[in-house]
């Protein structure tokens, strides 16, 4: 299986890349001279935007996208005793914060259209034990908020969205982390926009924020110039000024950076068409170009095709590829824990053949072109070399 011969000599495309602007670059010299490098004015100027954007909702920010999720929980009071019910086609962080509270996941299938968590089987999993849900916006694509909620609040149990991926998306016209529960987020260079490493989480009422700052930095509470208060077991996981400056010059740009992505998405799209992906088996996203903010472009290969043979030949002809994600109840660890193949088939046929494409706003319709001529090249030699 190779591919045409001509694309290697082009650039290499890589799978993602930030956009950081010159005064972003700037502004983090600027704190760097200043000398308050780790959490100080820039965190919070960062909250104080974001809980703009989440519609006045408390926000704090923290050094990941998955410590938010592990904080959240421990909010709710999801402890040992507990399940957590997640899907099995997400980053495996999704599932590891349920271990680290002490709690077990309850993996059910997935959608095989929109790849994301299954609500029809969301109550059939659901046992007094039960507690929380942690739904994944695969690719930055909303699952359905309005039937989630009404089956939590059917059930008395907290959401916790796993929302890493999909920042500046949105649900009937609401963005992501404006309504619901508990929202998590993450800032990794290769979400939408970036923090170099961190997340932020979006909660109900300050309460929880006063008590997600605990969880954040040792348990600490401070009184006066002197006092200092330990209630809770917390861990060390605050983000540096410098980090948040990067946010604050990310934040204005997302809806472009969205906008960028939805362009080339809808390239993607008219190319794989012009180009028979159908005819050759291949299985592409939901094409939503209003709701998704579009962080991950993902098809599903053919059965037949050997999923590593495609990404060589990618790589071979200058173009990066990724796989997002391997079943997580798969992974030995979660073996251990009882779960083996032919659980839970859909996410398994998915987990063997999807493919990420590359992605970012910096691309241009030329490369995403190039990207689907390369591809649907291999897809027609394969069996032929």
């Amino acid at each position: 299986m190779s591919a045409p011969a001509a694309a290697a000599a082009v650039p290499y495309l890589p799978l993602t890349r930030p956009t950081l602007d010159e005064e972003t670059i700037a502004g983090v010299v600027e704190v760097l001279r200043s000398g308050w490098i780790t959490s100080g004015p820039n965190v919070k100027a960062l909250e104080g935007k974001l809980s703009e954007y989440f519609g006045g909702r408390p926000v704090r920010v923290f050094n990941s996208g998955t410590c938010t999720m592990e904080i959240a929980l421990r909010i709710a009071g999801v402890g040992a005793g507990h399940e957590v019910i997640t899907t099995p086609l997400s980053w495996v962080a999704t599932s590891n914060v349920i271990l680290e509270v002490g709690a077990r996941p309850v993996f059910v299938d997935i959608d095989p259209v929109t790849r994301n968590l299954d609500l029809d089987l969301i109550e059939g999993a659901i046992t007094p034990a039960t507690r929380a849900i942690i739904p994944v916006d695969l690719a930055g694509l909303p699952v359905d908020r309005d039937r989630l909620h009404a089956i939590a609040k059917k059930h008395g149990l907290r959401i916790v969205e796993d929302a890493a991926q999909s920042m500046g998306s949105t649900w009937n016209g609401k963005r992501i982390g404006a309504t619901g529960d508990f929202v998590s987020v993450s800032f990794h260079p290769n979400k939408n926009i970036t923090t170099i490493e961190g997340g932020c989480l979006v909660m109900t009422t300050e309460a929880e924020a006063k008590l997600a700052e605990q969880y954040r930095l040792q348990g600490v509470v401070r009184s006066g110039l002197d006092g200092m208060e330990v209630e809770v077991v917390g861990g060390k996981f605050n983000l540096t000024d410098v980090a948040a400056r990067v946010g604050l010059g990310q934040l204005p740009r997302l809806e472009e950076f969205n906008g960028k992505r939805r362009e080339l998405a809808r390239a993607y799209f008219e190319a794989f068409a012009a180009h028979g992906a159908a005819a050759l088996g291949l299985g592409l996203p939901v094409a939503d170009l209003v709701q998704s903010n579009w962080h991950m472009f993902q098809v599903v290969l053919p059965p037949a095709v050997k999923r590593a043979e495609v990404m060589a030949a990618l790589h071979a002809a200058g173009i990066g590829s990724g796989v997002h994600y391997p079943a997580i109840h798969l992974f030995a660890l979660y073996r251990r824990l009882g779960w083996k193949e032919g659980d839970f088939p859909k996410a398994e046929a998915v987990c063997r053949s999807i493919l990420t494409l590359p992605l970012f706003p910096a691309m241009t319709r030329a490369d995403v072109t190039r990207v689907v001529e390369v591809l649907t090249g291999i897809l027609l030699g394969h069996g032929k070399s």
